[in-house]
């Protein structure tokens, strides 16, 4: 079957007469409605879209694809047909690996260049870690893992049902962010905004400055206080970051 757009990218706040059209990628694990309040705090001028990856609320029946250049391979076709408008592209974690390679298949694939792709709290593409094998543990070091995160529901960890739910999709995202490389020497030519947060244990600043390798547009990077998920409590500060970074960018797509 093929995927339609309703398949894959949901809508909080519509903003079908924005100029801007912003595309968001949850991190591993996560859902789109992780976006709602970002939507909420950029409509009407930006037009929110979230992805909803396979295997999880709504999409909890369809297996989970994991693999990133699968995964990206398989959304970029709804995403490109959102670029009658200028674009841009935010992914959290996981989400801003799957993000850049969507930037990098639009431009080879479909001639074109987002305007800008903010990375959010992920070293840079080809920055890989010995703790990348998440995936090979056990449900107990799994979840130990996500727990030490904050970034995961007690409510939902606690749930034997609900755990029993989200699981495979846990497991199938860390294995593809974890067996993740990128293509020696790609780079995309859009400029890159890198935020993280000052005490996550899974991005340094020496890590995420390494984005500038993966762009020709240059990278600007944004320390905030917090933890992996600094996003979660610093939402409304980096609503304001995107928009003043694309009325700046407006005037040049």
């Amino acid at each position: 079957m093929t995927s339609t757009t309703s398949d894959w990218l949901r809508q909080f706040r519509p903003a079908p007469d924005s100029e801007i059209r912003l595309v968001c990628f949850p991190y591993a694990g996560g859902a789109a409605s992780y976006y709602f309040p970002l939507a909420k705090a950029l409509a009407p001028g930006i037009d929110v879209h979230a992805v909803q990856y396979p295997g999880r609320q709504d999409r909890y029946r369809e297996p989970v694809i994991d693999d990133i250049h699968r995964l990206a391979d398989a959304v970029l076709p709804v995403v490109a047909e959102l670029t009658d408008r200028p674009l841009a592209l935010f992914g959290h974690s996981m989400g801003a690996v799957l993000a850049y390679e969507v930037a990098l298949r639009l431009e080879e694939r479909h001639g074109v260049k987002p305007l800008v792709l903010f990375a959010s709290g992920r070293r840079a593409p080809s920055r890989y870690r010995d703790e990348d094998d998440v995936h090979l543990r056990d449900d107990t070091a799994l979840l130990a893992e996500i727990r030490s995160l904050e970034g995961t529901s007690n409510a939902v960890l606690q749930d034997p049902e609900l755990l029993e739910m989200v699981l495979p999709a846990l497991r199938g995202d860390y294995r593809a962010i974890g067996t993740y490389r990128s293509v020696p020497g790609a780079s995309v030519s859009c400029p890159v905004v890198g935020l993280i947060g000052v005490d996550d244990p899974k991005v340094s600043a020496e890590e995420a400055r390494d984005w500038e390798r993966h762009t020709r547009g240059g990278l600007d990077l944004l320390s905030y206080p917090g933890g992996h998920f600094f996003l979660t409590d610093r939402m409304t500060e980096v609503a304001e970051v995107i928009k003043d970074r694309l009325g700046a960018l407006r005037g040049t797509a």
